[in-house]
């Protein structure tokens, strides 16, 4: 929102809401004590779309609120939690409201019956509602009294805003509102930036004038006239929405078709805070491509109001106008002022359709408006309008064809002429933007079917006697997705009743930094104020994939105002370099690049806004080379790898293959996946002043990383260079080692200049430099860190694997939650499913016979116990009730043609450890002061998981004090040095271990004092020990755990434990658009015994939603040339809180013992990502029904991820038939698969 437009508004922040200084919102601790907070970077957010909702609807729905946090994204918590904190201001109470046999179903256990405690171990609460604070809205801030009474003693005037480089014009009447746009006839005219904003942004446009007619009353109204409504051209799309659905209650449905149609596009355009912000007239004339609205304006008939100093007219929305034709635009001088919408009439039918990557907040791949009239009921056309968005430069509006239509009966063989006459006229050529060039043939037709239905059904209930029902067979297809109240579950362990009530263990106690995530408290990197003097970096990247340099030209960019300085290799000389993982790899290139986005040099301004307007101006020079290696394919026909090659054998696989009844091969291909942390790269670079000490604030994992590479650089020891993290805004492996890179030029800046220096990647940038999870290619017949993992839950008896990493010309990838896991596991499962398919038994009866048994020795020979597998396995087909709903998923698809269902399960066994007991060593700090309280260090980073929640719970048991006694302030390499990244769900185990040990010690040395005076308190021992002088500091140490590995001899034991668990899911497709709906999900795991089940269950959930996301719909897409097109949540699409399924169900097993790890518990952050591809094997299933049932027999090979394109044109059918294709090789396509 730009700053001039909030002039004379009364901004709420969510500090002013409710802070921990005063008092704290009602919002802001529900979401806290539900647990709803993770990293917290997104929470403040959440917090102020929950807050103005209930500001304006103090009594809302459930999906009210789920709507209002459609347009908010979390990558931690999985949404669960959120919806919780939601429900509890519901009146409701998430009811919802069908008593199904006289019963509540909050009543109900998970399925539809009471919950029984298995020998009281298990709970299901996770917060108690009878301790919220209430929500009083009398007690609700109000508007400031001295704002009115500016508002009614300055008169009513255009406002003019004027800056170095642009002016900013608000008029207040129509007559100024004329004479501006009179006098500045390119300058655009804006409410609510939604389109202008993003172009300055990131596409670099420059506007010196712009027009903001926010307060002018004609460009706001609401008419109703004989012929249909006329909406103001300033009313925000939200107002759109609100107006249209009270029209259609109050007026007939023949006369509300286009309304109708128009409120379905409204409910899933963008989110709420856009559709709040977005004008009709803004989104109308900005036509943009994916423009819903524009389609069906087209098709209904719509007009523009338009006036300007010399008069006003009227212009059709037609393709004209959506293609921009000179003679059909609006002239410079004019304005939108509002629009015509017509009544519809008997006898004719409007309808819209779309479809997105993601089912809301996401902009159309394709969307269509289309009409029909008939004039009398005889079913032959008079009228028909099809348009389309998504299928070309603009608009596309289908009038031949539409024309060739008219005078023909609405029946089959209309319907397959228009097909193809559509598909000639709306042509897409191969090379299309934006991809998917089949699927959008596909939809083009696939939406006038169901156009076709939809009316063939409506003619029906107009005139039952002369139209037949549909087709049951077809009913399906004008269905949409069965609504299901949300409902979750979740059992934890009980805590032991013998266990001390002060002992914090094993309770759902709240994250330490919960209720300062929800009041923005929490201080991030990018929230430490400014330092005196502060410069900013901006980094200036290849564009390149593979080029030599010629030249670099700094000049234009150093003679901007507020430019320092330009950061080059040359000035790095002799410091250019690090090793990172045994490799060397350089900071900054200047003589060949090797991928798009690699760091050529540095642009150091005094502000932001200078560095990065600088960072443009840098020319570069390129001689571009061969190959340019992108694919794996390519990869491997250029034998472009990394050594060594990694290989297992187990068994005799050649002997095998001569007696085995079944030989089955196939191949499966699993993309990339973009970390997404809410918080980018961050760091702060402080020099100290004296003894060329150095200060370092970053969002890192590895603060010893950091340390090392920036002392290298500047050529120090590392006891001057100190790393401080607080908390990190997420990271899921994507802050350590390329982040050391930025940190360490950052530092060298600062280093330079001898002032501060501060970078902050915007997202865009982040998600070029940084690259993500690694792409797989695995092919199979019957890789290091992939090959350990393959197995997953299975014995094979006989099996040799291979593994090579590709040498390509993208970004390096790096860790991403689960470091190889998700991509083998995924092969693995592949590979059962295939063989379930040639033996005709279901996927589940073959990973049940090929499970680990018992006591049981993996592939590299090393020996586990899997009873807990099996018991997950077992409990989770209970849970689920697998057997009945495989039974009622059978039925529905034999019901239903083109939706189908379909349930799937999988088991995970997913090792934990690092490969070296180096790597896993921890230490820890531990204080007692005087007073009795104690501070807390270690070498773990905060990132959302909760570890400083649990350090403090360690120390609260092993120091038998209160958790209030215990503070931690974060992680530093000044107080515990040379600690390990974190990583590898073993942050709390390792450093847990440590802090343990710390606090034995501690009570060891005060034990004599303490039984000296056994009543005393902390405070008393405290004093008692410094009398005696006795240390009340104490240093904690876990060595790590035992880890090895032979790859020689392909044996060892590289693991110290496994986590099993379970997950069940349901899902619902559409064969006709590719569209999925996650309907349920059951997960057990074995945790061992936790030590914070709230964050336990959280940790699961989240990673479950992104691993969800890894195999249907998070697709990185990128150019022929190596550029990433997905930069941003534009293009690159996370869950939201709308594909989370609708009901969601967590148990843990019992508690189990293990004595080598803390207090018997698990590690937890990786293992549920993996459970995600049940969802991806549910959409498998589902999608095999529907193949089956066309009569499809052959081999089903499905990619990961698992998106609308790829199940519609899996689901073959006479449409997929019917569309043109292009010939491999004629065209060069506009993204390539990586």
């Amino acid at each position: 929102m730009p700053i001039c437009s909030v002039y004379g508004a009364a901004v709420t922040t969510v500090e002013g809401i409710g802070s921990t200084r005063t008092r704290i919102h009602p919002v802001q601790e529900r979401i806290a004590r539900c647990h709803g907070t993770q990293c917290g970077f997104c929470t403040p957010g959440m917090v102020m779309s929950i807050y103005t909702l209930l500001r304006n609807h103090p009594d809302p729905t459930l999906d009210q609120l789920t709507d209002a946090l459609g347009g908010n994204l979390c990558r931690c918590t999985g949404y669960r939690p959120i919806v919780d904190a939601c429900k509890t201001f519901c009146n409701t109470s998430g009811c919802c409201q069908s008593k199904e046999n006289g019963v509540c179903c909050l009543n109900q256990g998970i399925n539809g019956f009471p919950e029984l405690e298995e020998g009281n171990k298990t709970s299901s609460k996770l917060f108690s509602e009878e301790e919220f604070l209430p929500l009083d809205p009398t007690q609700e801030l109000i508007f400031p009294p001295e704002l009115m009474i500016m508002a009614e003693k300055q008169p009513p005037r255009t406002r003019v805003f004027a800056g170095e480089r642009m002016m900013w014009i608000s008029p207040v009447t129509l007559k100024e509102l004329l004479e501006a746009k009179a006098k500045y006839p390119q300058a655009p005219v804006i409410m609510g930036n939604t389109s202008t904003g993003p172009e300055v942004k990131f596409k670099g446009v420059f506007h010196p004038v712009i027009i903001s007619p926010d307060r002018i009353e004609e460009l706001n109204v609401v008419n109703s006239a004989n012929n249909g409504l006329t909406l103001g051209a300033g009313l925000s799309l939200a107002q759109v929405k609100d107006t249209l659905a009270a029209v259609v209650l109050k007026l007939p449905e023949e006369r509300t078709q286009t309304y109708r149609a128009l409120l379905k596009q409204l409910g899933t355009l963008a989110g709420a805070q856009i559709r709040n912000m977005a004008s009709l007239g803004g989104h109308i004339v900005s036509r943009h491509v994916d423009s819903d609205l524009n389609p069906l304006l087209a098709v209904g008939g719509c007009t523009l109001n338009l006036l300007s100093k010399e008069g006003a007219r009227q212009i059709p929305v037609n393709e004209q106008f959506l293609r921009k034709c000179p003679s059909a635009d609006l002239k410079p001088e004019e304005i939108l002022i509002s629009v015509n919408i017509p009544y519809s009439r008997k006898w004719e039918f409007v309808s819209a359709f779309r479809q997105a990557q993601r089912q809301q907040n996401a902009l159309a791949i394709v969307n269509s408006g289309m009409r029909v009239f008939f004039g009398e009921g005889d079913g032959i056309i008079r009228e028909l309008s099809i348009s389309y968005g998504g299928v070309g430069p603009t608009t596309i509006c289908a009038q031949n064809s539409c024309q060739k239509l008219i005078g023909r009966p609405w029946n089959e063989e209309m319907l397959d002429a228009a097909c193809r006459l559509v598909l000639d006229e709306v042509s897409l050529p191969g090379s299309a933007p934006g991809g998917k060039v089949e699927f959008k043939r596909t939809l083009i037709i696939s939406f006038l079917f169901k156009f076709y239905l939809e009316v063939l059904r409506l003619l029906r209930r107009m005139d039952p006697v002369h139209y037949p029902s549909l087709a049951d067979k077809h009913e399906s297809a004008l269905e949409d997705f069965h609504p299901r109240h949300r409902q979750s579950a979740r059992k934890y362990q009980k805590v032991d009743p013998k266990q001390p009530p002060q002992d914090p263990v094993g309770h759902p106690i709240m994250h330490l930094s919960g209720i300062k995530h929800a009041t923005g408290e929490a201080i991030y990197c990018d929230d430490m104020p400014a330092m005196d003097g502060e410069l900013f970096l901006a980094f200036v990247t290849s564009s390149r994939a593979h080029a030599k340099i010629v030249s670099i030209d700094v000049s234009e960019a150093l003679s901007l105002p507020g430019v320092v300085d330009v950061l080059a290799e040359e000035h790095l000389q002799g410091v250019n370099s690090f090793c990172l993982l045994g490799q060397p790899e350089k900071l900054l290139e200047s003589e060949m690049v090797f991928c798009v986005g690699q760091l050529v040099c540095a642009v150091i301004a005094n502000s932001e806004i200078q560095a990065r307007r600088a960072a443009k101006q840098v020319k570069i020079v390129y001689q571009d080379l061969e190959p340019v290696i992108l694919t794996i394919e390519e990869a491997i026909q250029h034998k472009s790898f990394f050594e060594p090659e990694r290989k297992l054998e187990y068994g005799n696989v050649d002997e095998a293959f001569k007696v085995v009844d079944h030989i089955v091969e196939g191949e499966i291909h699993l993309g990339g996946q973009e970390h997404f942390y809410m918080e980018t790269q961050s760091m702060l670079a402080v020099p100290k002043g004296e003894d060329q000490e150095m200060d370092v604030y970053v969002s890192t994992q590895h603060p010893k990383g950091i340390q090392d590479i920036v002392a290298s650089v500047l050529k120090l020891p590392a006891n001057k260079v100190m790393c401080h993290v607080k908390r990190v805004g997420g990271a899921f492996g994507g802050k350590a080692f390329k982040t050391g890179v930025m940190a360490a030029i950052t530092a060298f800046a600062a280093n330079k200049h001898g002032r501060a220096v501060r970078c902050i990647l915007e997202r865009g940038e982040d998600m070029l430099i940084t690259a993500g999870r690694h792409p797989y290619l695995g092919k199979y017949k019957v890789l290091e860190m992939g090959i350990l993992k393959l197995d997953n839950a299975y014995k094979f008896p006989n099996l040799r694997c291979r593994g090579w990493a590709c040498r390509t010309n993208l970004p390096s990838n790096t860790a991403l939650r689960g470091f190889g896991f998700p991509q083998a596991g995924l092969i693995t499962e592949a590979c059962i499913t295939d063989v379930a398919a040639k033996c005709g038994l279901s996927p589940e009866k073959v990973r049940m016979i090929n499970m680990y048994k018992e006591i049981d020795q993996t592939h590299y020979k090393q020996e586990i116990n899997a009873k807990n597998l099996i018991q997950c396995w077992r409990e989770c087909m209970a849970m689920s009730s697998y057997s009945l709903r495989k039974a009622a998923v059978e039925k529905f698809n034999s019901e239903n043609f083109w939706k189908k269902k379909g349930l799937a399960m999988v088991p995970v066994k997913f090792p934990i450890g690092l490969g070296s007991r180096a790597a896993g060593q921890a230490a820890a700090l531990v204080h007692i002061y005087l007073d009795g309280s104690v501070l807390v260090t270690h070498g773990g980073i905060e990132m959302g998981q909760g570890v400083h929640t649990k350090m403090i719970q360690v120390a609260s048991r092993e120091l038998r004090m209160p958790l209030s006694n215990v503070h931690l302030r974060g992680t530093s390499t000044e107080t515990v040095p040379n600690a390990n990244a974190s990583g590898g769900s073993v942050v709390a185990d390792l450093n847990g271990l440590a802090v343990k040990d710390a606090c034995q010690t501690l009570l060891k040395r005060l034990e004599p004092i303490i039984s000296k005076n056994p009543r005393g308190t902390w405070k008393d021992w405290a004093q008692a020990a410094f009398d005696e002088s006795i240390s009340l500091s104490a240093t904690g140490y876990f060595r790590g755990y035992e880890s090895n590995m032979n790859w020689e001899t392909g044996e060892g034991h590289p693991f110290e434990y496994f986590v099993y668990g379970a997950a069940c899911s349901e899902v619902e497709i559409d064969c006709l658009t590719g569209a999925h709906k996650n309907i349920r999900t059951d997960i057990v795991m074995d945790v061992g015994c936790s030590i914070n089940p709230a964050l336990d269950i959280g940790q699961i959930e989240g990673a479950f939603i992104q691993g969800m996301g890894l195999y249907t719909i998070e697709e990185l897409n990128y150019s022929p040339q190596g550029v990433l097109y997905t930069r941003g949540p534009d293009q690159y699409k996370i869950p939201t809180i709308c594909d989370i399924p609708t009901e969601f169900h967590v148990s843990f097993l019992p508690p189990s013992q293990d004595s080598n790890t803390l207090y018997s518990s698990k590690g937890l952050g990786e293992s549920g990502i993996f459970l995600g591809c049940s969802v991806f094997f549910a959409i498998h299933d589902a999608v095999s029904a529907a193949r089956q049932e066309r009569g499809l027999r052959g081999p089903l090979k499905l990619n990961s991820p698992l998106t609308p394109e790829k199940i519609r044109m899996a689901c073959e059918d006479k449409f997929t038939k019917m569309i043109p294709r292009d010939k491999p090789g004629s065209c060069v396509p506009w993204n390539i698969p990586i």
